[in-house]
C-alpha cells in the first residue's frame, strides 16, 4: 500500500460479487479492546456493509474477535460501528446509495500511522454473466502470460 500502513484485511469477495465505482477512506470509531484485536489482525469483512442512519455512517456486520486478553473489558464481535466521514460526503455517499443496485461496502482495514481506517466503496451487484465474463479474461490474461513465459499451455 503505502508508507506507514499496515493492512490488516481486506473484503476479497467484494470485487467479485461486485462492480467498485468509487473508494473513500473513513475513520472509525473503536473501543480499546477492539484495536488491540485488529492490530492482531483478526478481523473480518465477509458480510459486512454500510449505511447511513440519522446523518450518520455505520459499519455492520463487521466481525472484529474478541481480543485475547481482554476478560471483562471484552467487546461485542459485531457491533455496529461509526465511521467518521464529513458531512457532505455522507451526504453524497448516501444519495447515490439509494439509487437502484447501489450498496455502500467494506473494501479494506488497515491502520495508517497508527489510526484504524476502512476503506469503503460505492459498489454496484454484479449479474452471474458479469462474473463469468470476469473470470473468462482472468484466465485469458493467465493463459498469454504462461505463453509469453514460454511455459506448457493447456
Amino acid at each position: 500500500m503505502g508508507e506507514g500502513i499496515k493492512l490488516v484485511t481486506t473484503n476479497r469477495k467484494a470485487r467479485h460479487e461486485y462492480t467498485i465505482e468509487e473508494t473513500l477512506e473513513a475513520g472509525l470509531v473503536l473501543e480499546g479492546t477492539e484495536v488491540k484485536s485488529l492490530r492482531e489482525g483478526r478481523a473480518n469483512l465477509q458480510d459486512a456493509y454500510c449505511a447511513v442512519d440519522g446523518g450518520e455512517m455505520f459499519l455492520y456486520q463487521c466481525h472484529i474477535s474478541p481480543y485475547r486478553h481482554g476478560n471483562q473489558f471484552n467487546h461485542d464481535p459485531l457491533r455496529v460501528r461509526k465511521l467518521l466521514l464529513h458531512r457532505r460526503e455522507i451526504d453524497r455517499w448516501s444519495r447515490a446509495a439509494q439509487q437502484k443496485g447501489y450498496t455502500i461496502i467494506p473494501l479494506k482495514l488497515y491502520f495508517r500511522n497508527g489510526v484504524a481506517k476502512v476503506e469503503i466503496g460505492l459498489a454496484r451487484g454484479k449479474k452471474l454473466y458479469d462474473k463469468r465474463a470476469d473470470i473468462a479474461e482472468r484466465e485469458s490474461k493467465r493463459r498469454l502470460e504462461r505463453i509469453k513465459r514460454g511455459g506448457r499451455v493447456d
